[in-house]
């Protein structure tokens, strides 16, 4: 396996502190956790959101728990969300399910990055967060304020129990 990715080298760039962990395949969120160390709650999901044609942002979901969309709707001032298929989420993120990762997901080369929210838990739990990085059996491990504050991702409460 390779820790190269573009969302290794995001990750470095940023100058935010982590620690990349390379472990072999797994078959479920709490066996991802397991392999990095940390409860499921502190393992980050990266969901793709579609807001309208073309307009699609990043939301960071505890793994505990889900999107609420009634949430997420009010929150966006928006009646519609949905999720794209596989294909749609490569394009928009360059990463495959089950990979992505805000860390250097751009709509395009050279694009700007996708607007990023996070679940208010992010912050308001105890401990380190463990988000992809980019390649299955990889994650990086960090401070949630700092993973908020590197992606410039706005806090909101947009979950609810899995």
């Amino acid at each position: 396996m390779t820790t190269e990715t573009p969302a290794t080298r995001a990750l470095a760039t940023s100058g935010i502190l982590h620690t990349i962990t390379e472990h072999g395949p797994v078959r479920s969120l709490e066996e991802a956790a397991a392999a990095r160390g940390i409860e499921p709650s502190q393992l980050l999901k990266t969901m793709v959101v579609r807001r309208g044609e073309g307009d699609f942002l990043l939301v960071l979901v505890p793994g505990d728990r889900q999107i609420s969309w009634p949430k997420l709707r009010a929150h966006l001032g928006v009646s519609r969300l949905s999720m794209p298929d596989k294909d749609v989420a490569l394009a928009v993120t360059g990463y495959e399910r089950g990979t992505i990762t805000p860390f250097g997901a751009h709509p395009e080369p050279g694009g700007a990055p996708l607007p990023v929210i996070a679940d208010a838990l992010i912050t308001s739990r105890p401990g380190p967060v463990s988000i992809g990085a980019g390649a299955h059996g990889l994650g990086a491990t960090m401070d949630p304020a700092d993973l908020v504050a590197t992606l410039a991702a706005e806090v909101v409460d947009v979950t609810e129990p899995a």
